[in-house]
């Protein structure tokens, strides 16, 4: 009864929080509706799961509100063969919707309890297409690219150039760019030489720490 509880508060989420507000990619709303958000914040907070708004998860970092999540993963624009570089896995909710979608994630984490958490709970919940690698985000993953999607999932001063060297051609970068507190949710799209860049809205995230982020 509990687990069809959360399977009708995720309905509502989806319906009230995502179509209402615009959402309409089928496959990011059906991988909202599967991924239980409630497993992924902490002990304690698991009737909030389904609200929109974000929660801590420890070491200064947070989940965060699931209209924001469903808003940056539609904007990647996955159809389903992607290879997908995630920054800042936190406590691997965001990575979860992102292996709904498509072939393989990694996702780059610098705290190692994190990553440690994060690792352990996508096994037990079945996500075979994801790996958590714990190191600077800022660096991208370069072992392991090219990737046809990069997701930053906290706030970047400016576009990292490991970034855009590790994006395949026509690929998206979805990231909040700006202010430390205060950032603009934009949407790079790599042709050659050039950039195209979207912008989505003012959002703020927690700082994104490391070699091109923000001081620690």
């Amino acid at each position: 009864m509990f687990e069809q509880d959360h399977s009708l508060l995720r309905k509502r989420m989806v319906a009230e929080q995502m179509r209402a507000r615009g959402i309409s990619d089928p496959r990011v709303l059906a991988a909202l509706e599967k991924a239980p958000r409630h497993r992924f914040v902490n002990s304690g907070d698991e009737r909030l799961a389904y609200e929109d708004y974000p929660l801590p998860i420890g070491s200064g970092q947070t989940i965060s509100q699931p209209y924001v999540v469903a808003l940056m993963t539609e904007l990647l624009q996955l159809r389903g063969p992607e290879r997908v570089l995630e920054i800042g896995a936190g406590s691997g909710y965001q990575t979860a919707v992102l292996a709904e979608l498509c072939r393989t994630v990694i996702a780059v984490e610098r705290f190692p309890d994190l990553a440690d958490r994060a690792r352990r709970l996508l096994a037990d919940l079945g996500y075979g297409n994801v790996e958590i690698v714990v190191a600077d985000g800022t660096l991208g993953h370069p072992d392991a690219a090219p990737y046809d999607a990069l997701l930053v999932t906290a706030a970047a001063p400016k576009i990292a150039a490991p970034w855009i060297e590790q994006l395949t051609d026509g690929g998206h970068l979805v990231l909040p760019v700006g202010a430390r507190w205060s950032q603009t949710l934009t949407r790079i799209t790599k042709h050659g030489a050039d950039l195209e860049t979207e912008t989505f809205g003012a959002v703020a995230f927690v700082p994104l720490i490391g070699e091109h982020g923000w001081e620690a």
